[in-house]
């Protein structure tokens, strides 16, 4: 067993051996070493959202977002595991050379848990989805996969659940921004995912957000760090602030007035580690009387537990992880089965599988069809190959079939080349379909059109999207092609929900690809021509538009999410077809309801379509009484399930006691209701996922009186 206490007994030994300023020293992100003490530099600063990021080569899986799409917590876990095996490796040897700079050390600033309540938030894409019951499970995953076995003596890296808390957006204001949420809000939506990460999977580090929430900037506040985390969860591990977020207390936020305030003011609410520099004017914030040394000295000694804990400084059996496991073929497999399950296919009037043999002309077209940048999102490493969708045809039709390409259009100017007259590649992506048996016609996003403030190209929004239609180039493109009379495959490439109402009336397939992971043409390749069936499901909503939608700076759920909506999506969370037709024939509850005990659903399921294929299986809870259970269902439990054609299923699904609670307008969770209904199927149970699948979910009802 994991021995905490064991590290925190080292940790205070060897920080009672430091002088005040060594001990203030550590708390920097980039802790300096103190030779006299045997303590190597360390950087504190890693990133591994899917993959180990920004040190080198590494296993690129697919962004998180798309990663939420499979609906498989098992994979998502095995994907952490092997990402964390990647970074021991790296560790291993870079300190081997004496490396010890940035995105090279143990401690993951990963998984990102906030909710991706608004379509416009351009970090969206790195967050599991809009549902907190969705997130929670997969954040826990990822986090043990990171960590390994809690019943190990060493971590293998240590995780961060971030941003705490309430933080998806905007951007622009991020530095200076108060998102205020009720407590309802807070507890039903914004927190459980953390709550979860730090009670079932022991994350060993939580990062504050930029923002305030509520009127405490989030690395600074009593009541999120103190009363929360620490009392509410019994939060064992170290804080981190995001970076230069504790500059942002006095430069933007206006809390507190001088650096030292802002540090001090960071320093007393429990956060351990600065990520910038703020906490250089720790030691005047001491002589000024604001922190003490014993305030100074539990930070460190919380920082120390946790490399205890990671073994680096006791010889561990992850020092023996060789080089040769980074971007080793399984980890390349295993990239090509989450980028498999998580393509989700949203139209297919029949033309998918699309059939090599029936075809002499492939066309592909399109800004995102043969760039490297939209398969990585953000976040990323280097791979040492890249498959783009073009290359995945390409390399799966061989000689067999001719495969003309075009990239159609600049991915958001309105020319490719400078000297060309507008919209100068149209041309040639009309002379390529019409040689073309069929088109399949990629377009999209990438991380400079959506991602961090400061880090994408387009400064007019800071990272979010203004709306949600796909760049003025790229409509039209769309336009012409899907009006030149040959059948149209949309490959769409984004990390959030894009206004297709055209497409959806206009072309004949939908494949949401996502930013699929730097092999992601592979993948994409073989759903189209059938190798394997598409299974993945939306773990946003796909909105007709933003017509009547809550601001941006509008923190309450109401009519947000599925939980919340008040008008029909375009295309459901949960949703997504398959080349099978599976569906949920019978369901049954197994045994009594049991306070605090999980409840077993025993549900039939058959695959009667003429294809193999996974799908996942859904269940959502509807409380028939409570005035405060959430407007419409919410997801309970999901189970992915693999049927060949034919092939009937008995499966079990488990669903937390806690999905009976209600939340009330205090924050307080009970059973507020006698009367539910559960809904098993393979979507959601509104109007528009059963018109869209042509199947109705199985109900059963619960009555507790």
């Amino acid at each position: 067993m994991r021995n905490r206490e064991w590290a925190k007994e080292k940790a205070h030994e060897l920080v009672s051996q430091m002088t005040l300023e060594e001990k203030a020293s550590q708390l920097r992100y980039d802790a300096p070493a103190i030779p006299r003490l045997g303590v190597p530099t360390y950087n504190w600063w890693n990133e591994a959202l899917h993959g180990v990021a920004r040190a080198g080569v590494a296993t690129s899986f697919p962004q998180a977002i798309a990663m939420a799409a499979a609906f498989d917590d098992e994979l998502l876990k095995t994907v952490g595991d092997a990402v964390a095996a990647e970074g021991r490796a790296k560790y291993n040897e870079y300190s081997r050379h004496d490396d010890r700079d940035i995105y090279k050390g143990l401690t993951f600033w990963s998984p990102n848990v906030n909710i991706f309540r608004d379509p416009r938030w351009g970090r969206g894409h790195e967050t599991y989805g809009e549902d907190p019951y969705l997130t929670s499970r997969l954040g826990v995953a990822y986090v043990e996969g990171l960590q390994g076995n809690q019943d190990d003596d060493f971590m293998k890296t240590a995780a961060c659940a971030k941003h705490f808390a309430v933080h998806s957006g905007p951007e622009s204001v991020r530095h200076e921004f108060d998102a205020r949420a009720s407590k309802k809000d807070m507890y039903e939506t914004y927190l459980p995912a953390f709550e979860a990460c730090v009670k079932e999977a022991g994350v060993e580090a939580v990062m504050g957000a930029y923002n305030r929430t509520n009127g405490e900037p989030c690395c600074g506040s009593p009541t999120l760090i103190q009363n929360i985390l620490r009392e509410e969860w019994d939060f064992q591990g170290h804080y981190v602030s995001d970076c230069w977020a504790i500059a942002d207390f006095h430069m933007h936020h206006m809390v507190t007035k001088t650096p030292e305030e802002s540090a001090a003011l960071a320093l007393k609410s429990g956060c351990d580690v600065n990520c910038g520099v703020t906490y250089l004017h720790l030691l005047k914030a001491y002589q000024q009387g604001l922190v003490t040394e014993e305030e100074i000295t539990q930070a460190a000694e919380r920082l120390f537990t946790t490399r205890f804990l990671l073994g680096c400084f006791d010889k561990n059996e992850y020092d023996d992880i060789p080089y040769e496991v980074v971007e080793c073929k399984e980890h390349l497999e295993l990239a090509q089965k989450m980028a498999k399950e998580s393509m989700v296919l949203l139209k297919n009037d029949g033309i998918l599988p699309l059939n090599k043999d029936g075809l002499k002309t492939i066309g592909v077209i399109g800004p995102n069809a043969d760039s490297r940048t939209p398969l990585v999102g953000n976040y990323h490493g280097t791979s040492s190959r890249y498959i783009t969708l073009l290359e995945g045809i390409q390399d799966f039709v061989g000689e067999d079939v001719r495969v003309y390409y075009s990239e159609g259009c600049h991915i958001y100017k309105d020319r490719v080349e400078g000297l060309g007259w507008k919209q100068d590649r149209i041309s040639e992506a009309l002379t390529v379909a019409e040689h073309s048996d069929v088109v399949v016609l990629c377009l999209g996003l990438d991380e400079n059109l959506e991602g961090e403030e400061g880090d994408t190209g387009n400064s007019y929004a800071s990272g979010d999207k203004k709306d949600l239609e796909l760049p003025e180039s790229q409509r039209e493109l769309l336009e012409a092609v899907a009006g030149c009379g040959k059948p149209v495959v949309l490959c769409m490439m984004s990390g959030s929900a894009i206004d297709m109402q055209f497409a959806a009336e206009h072309v004949n397939a939908i494949l949401q690809v996502w930013y699929p992971g730097a092999r992601g043409g592979k993948a994409a390749a073989e759903i189209l021509f059938g190798a394997c069936s598409p299974s993945g499901k939306l773990p946003v909503t796909f909105y007709k538009d933003l017509e009547g939608f809550p601001a941006f700076e509008d923190y309450s759920m109401k009519g947000r999410t599925y939980r919340y909506l008040e008008k029909e999506p375009l295309y459901p969370f949960g949703y997504g077809l398959t080349y099978g037709q599976v569906c949920v024939k019978a369901a049954e509850l197994t045994g009594a309801v049991e306070e605090g005990k999980e409840l077993t659903i025993k549900a039939m399921v058959e695959n009667s379509g003429k294809y193999d294929t996974d799908d996942v299986i859904q269940v959502y809870i509807k409380d028939l009484d409570s005035k405060n259970a959430v407007p419409n269902h919410s997801l309970c439990a999901f189970k992915r399930v693999s049927l060949k054609k034919g092939e009937k299923a008995e499966i079990l699904l488990k669903v937390p006691y806690e999905a009976l609670m209600a939340v009330d307008e205090e924050g307080k969770k009970y059973v507020d209701s006698s009367h539910f209904v559960l809904s098993v199927g393979t979507s959601q149970p509104d109007d528009r996922s059963i018109s869209l699948t042509g199947t109705e979910p199985v109900k059963v009802e619960i009555n507790l009186a």
